[in-house]
């Protein structure tokens, strides 16, 4: 009798797992997420965990160009890490290409270089990096600093006399707080958080209960509907960057350099683009579960990992990088960091402003075109 009922146990469990089996296989789009989100993953997190840097982007200061001079930023040039991006006799030529982000380093030469190589006295030059990143500065300033101690040991090998003498400056961060690297991306992350990741779970909730089939007694149209839905989210996004610029300046003494209404506006716009992310996710879902898991895919695992916002765009593979044309959160936190850090204004930080709005347009432009109140 005990074996009997052990068995139907048995039969009742394998009965129980393969109705669950079948649930699962039925809704196809949380299994592909689900398998794919693993995947995703493991490569993106392979290629993005890397500490060294490439396609430094180098400007030469050279006021009289020698022979000594010249061999330096020949080594720089062939070095394979280096993108000598202009070489000029003044250093005031420098600041416009950092707050442009058209620099990542420079190197400036004092007058009469190779003299003081030649005359056996001591040879400066200024090794200025962008700190903004200051992990990724360091590391820049690590790489030239190599570069300049082979050719060092190189030219003074017989006599022993040749010395260079690196004078380093550390841009925009110059204690090279973490603060000022992390804060602007978490707020880019807060903002995905309150809007496109609850906007999309929001919406395909009630997709499922049915109640936005109410709507279709209405008069009102696709975008009415959708204006109505996401606006409380876009207002509680707005309150939240206020309570994080706030957090920024009080607690983690993060500089504002630059324009605090362009900020707020800049904000603005990138949660827009957020919360048409999140109606565009939600119309092409068919479940909540399906939709979350979406949204956790399609801007979580990008803001963290493809953003610039931990990991350095410049440290990504060649073939992954194209990928991060098409992050959101990238251009918030270029606009985010050359305000806060670097005081730039709309003068220059006008292209990214642009991608986000053609973003928003195109995201918009989709959720409305997909987006219908019945489920299907």
């Amino acid at each position: 009798m005990a074996e009997r009922r052990a068995v139907m146990r048995s039969h009742a469990l394998v009965a129980f797992m393969t109705k669950e089996l079948r649930h699962i296989l039925r809704d196809r789009q949380t299994l592909v997420v689900l398998l794919l989100l693993p995947l995703a993953m493991v490569v993106l997190f392979g290629f993005a965990l890397r500490s060294e840097v490439h396609d430094i982007r180098i400007v030469f200061v050279d006021p009289s160009p020698d022979y000594a001079s010249l061999a330096l930023r020949s080594r720089f040039a062939g070095n394979g890490r280096f993108d000598v991006v202009a070489t000029t006799p003044v250093l005031a030529a420098v600041e416009p290409l950092f707050r442009r982000g058209d620099a990542d380093i420079a190197i400036a030469f004092e007058p009469g270089f190779a003299g003081h190589l030649a005359d056996g006295t001591p040879a400066a030059l200024s090794l200025i990096s962008d700190a903004s990143d200051p992990n990724t500065g360091m590391t820049m300033i690590a790489y030239a600093s190599a570069v300049i101690t082979a050719y060092e040991t190189e030219i003074g090998a017989g006599a022993g006399a040749a010395r260079i003498i690196p004078v380093t400056r550390m841009r925009y961060n110059p204690t090279l707080s973490s603060a000022n690297l992390f804060v602007p991306g978490l707020i880019a992350l807060v903002l995905t958080l309150v809007t496109a990741l609850m906007t999309a779970i929001s919406l395909s909730r009630e997709k499922e209960r049915g109640t936005l089939e109410v709507l279709l007694v209405s008069p009102l149209r696709p975008w009415q509907i959708i204006v109505g839905k996401v606006l409380p989210y876009l207002l509680l996004a707005f309150a939240n960057v206020v309570t994080a610029l706030l957090a920024a300046w009080v607690i983690f003494h993060v500089p504002f350099r630059g324009s605090i209404v362009l900020l707020l506006l800049a904000s603005l716009l990138y949660a827009l683009v957020g919360l048409a992310l999140g109606v565009l996710i939600a119309s092409v879902t068919n479940s909540q579960r399906a939709a979350m898991l979406a949204a956790m895919a399609g801007t979580m695992l990008p803001n963290l990992m493809l953003s610039g916002m931990i990991f350095p765009i410049a440290s990504l593979p060649g073939w992954l990088r194209p990928f991060t044309i098409v992050v959101p959160a990238r251009w918030f936190i270029i606009v985010a960091r050359g305000i806060m850090l670097k005081g730039a204004g709309l003068l220059v930080l006008w292209q990214p402003l642009l991608i986000l709005g053609a973003m928003l347009l195109v995201l918009m432009a989709a959720a409305i075109r997909t987006f219908q109140p019945r489920l299907a």
